[in-house]
């Protein structure tokens, strides 16, 4: 599962061939998710304050989201995504 950006100690990963509907995984401490591509949650779990931050880094990167979705359905490598800065 390719990382495509950390930030504030979320990593956002996609995998290769994965099942719609497209989305993406973050990881932050011991929670883990899954989100659409626009930021909303899908399955999992996510601390309030980091569930906010995924969503408005979401919204920032949405076209470059499916962008490295279609990529990912090629079986190629997604390409990484500037983070948030505090």
């Amino acid at each position: 599962m390719p990382i495509i950006s950390v930030f504030f100690g979320i990593a956002i990963f996609m995998n290769f061939d994965d099942h719609l509907p497209p989305h993406f995984h973050a990881r932050y401490q011991d929670f883990e998710a899954m989100f659409t591509l626009d930021g909303e949650l899908l399955n999992g779990e996510m601390s309030p304050k980091q569930k906010k931050l995924i969503a408005a880094w979401a919204a920032l990167h949405e076209e470059d989201l499916r962008v490295n979705w279609e990529m990912c359905q090629a079986k190629l490598t997604p390409f990484r995504l500037e983070g948030l800065r505090g």
